[in-house]
């Protein structure tokens, strides 16, 4: 019987400006670094970043998906417990949206000649899906003021965490 191969992933580490997503980690408040903006109603704001690299190499697609928390974008005003779940729940809706990628770049059937445009398009439409949902967390829970629709919504994004595990170890 053949070895299953076996995949080395590569160790997501923090650095001064980011910090990946992993499951073991949750954000505290000392990784918002930015000035907290005073012009808005908002208490809090976290910037997180979807991206991939992708190459043709050996006659197959590579690539590499990152999610990432950017501390030097991140602010808190109101530094409470409460603040930061719904904070961190913005964090890992992204994460859902990178194992949504992974999920459509698996299933995706190489065509060289429109690779490119292919994966671009397939990227912008879960950024696109990304960012409405963002929206509609902030809108439906009032930017967290609506405590029973924020439960709820957390209660989602763990479902949807558990939902997309299967693809949770993208490259």
């Amino acid at each position: 019987m053949p070895a299953a191969p076996v995949f080395v992933l590569k160790e997501k580490k923090a650095d001064d400006a980011y910090i990946p997503w992993v499951p073991s980690y949750r954000l505290n408040w000392d990784d918002f670094l930015c000035a907290p903006k005073r012009n808005t109603d908002a208490v809090a704001s976290t910037s997180t970043a979807l991206g991939i690299a992708y190459q043709i190499k050996s006659g197959k697609l590579t690539y590499q998906i990152t999610c990432k928390f950017s501390k030097k974008k991140s602010w808190g005003l109101v530094k409470t417990p409460y603040i930061l779940a719904h904070e961190q729940g913005h964090f890992d809706i992204t994460e859902i949206f990178a194992r949504k990628l992974n999920q459509a770049l698996q299933n995706y059937t190489l065509n060289r000649p429109t690779f490119q445009k292919d994966i671009n398009t397939i990227y912008d439409s879960i950024v696109s899906t990304k960012e409405a949902f963002q929206a509609a967390y902030d809108g439906e829970t009032d930017h967290s003021r609506n405590r029973r629709k924020q439960n709820e919504w957390l209660d989602r994004i763990d479902n949807l965490l558990a939902e997309t595990q299967p693809y949770a170890n993208y490259p």
